[in-house]
């Protein structure tokens, strides 16, 4: 006969739970670096998405909160390929970033 101390069981599991977390989280800066002051984003349409490093200057620039709009109509906050998803073509995207000012 067994004594379980639930407690004790529960601790493990909270431990078990931030170690996988942890490893996740080791591998997804590992293969994922962005430099300080950039911002990964996904843009695409459908499985087509291309990851974009932009400035995070551009989150303020107007023409960008549109395409941020857009994302959270379409997303909310559950963004499918783990970072930032933009519903937009590669070409309209490339397009407006290219007249954005990144400082």
């Amino acid at each position: 006969m067994a004594i379980r101390f639930p407690s004790v069981l529960h601790a493990k599991q909270i431990l078990r739970q931030l170690q996988l977390l942890a490893n996740q989280a080791a591998a997804a800066s590992v293969s994922r670096d962005v430099p300080k002051g950039y911002l990964a984003v996904y843009v695409g349409e459908r499985s087509q998405k291309k990851r974009f490093i932009i400035p995070v200057s551009f989150l303020s620039q107007p023409p960008f909160q549109e395409l941020l709009s857009k994302a959270e109509e379409e997303f909310g906050y559950n963004h499918p390929m783990g970072g930032l998803t933009i519903p937009c073509r590669e070409d309209i995207f490339i397009n407006l970033t290219s007249g954005l000012n990144g400082s």
